[in-house]
């Protein structure tokens, strides 16, 4: 089964946007992630309607933050995505002619309501700044810098 990765490329142009002076065109964001700029357009476009980035259009143009980092959370970033499915696990039929099969689908649904909230929960504990530090953090435990101009290679 393929994995929804769209949280965790919103995330990672996200972090590269709040390090970047100025706007970002879809089209280097696209390169850096090794994706098509429609991509990245499509995931932007959530964020924006939730007042999380900014675009201009036209000669100097791109996406540009419009909120705080440390306001910011991996759940509202998941929310401006849509609330894409979190478990790839599912029952085998949601409407089962066993009795065998009602009860595991019981048991399974439970499970699965509890580890969404748990999840969910996590996420929103977890700020966009608490991220940036932490790339702050192994980049210095590799002797490196995030500005190419200050250390990096």
């Amino acid at each position: 089964m393929r994995r929804d990765s769209r949280l965790s490329g919103a995330l990672h142009v996200l972090l590269h946007m709040a390090e970047h002076d100025g706007p970002l065109r879809s089209e280097e964001m696209a390169k850096s992630m090794d994706t098509n700029p429609v991509v990245i357009r499509r995931i932007m476009s959530g964020l924006r309607e939730r007042g999380y980035v900014r675009s201009q259009k036209g000669h100097g143009g791109g996406w540009t933050l419009a909120c705080d980092l440390s306001e910011l959370t991996l759940r509202d970033v998941y929310t401006a995505l849509g609330c894409p499915s979190l478990l790839a696990m599912g029952n085998r039929t949601e409407s089962p002619g066993c009795i065998v099969e009602e009860a595991v689908n019981a048991a399974l649904n439970k499970s699965f309501q509890d580890a969404e909230a748990l999840l969910l929960a996590r996420l929103g504990e977890v700020t966009l700044a608490m991220l940036n530090a932490d790339v702050v953090d192994r980049l210095a435990a590799r002797g490196l810098s995030r500005h190419p101009d200050k250390a990096d290679a």
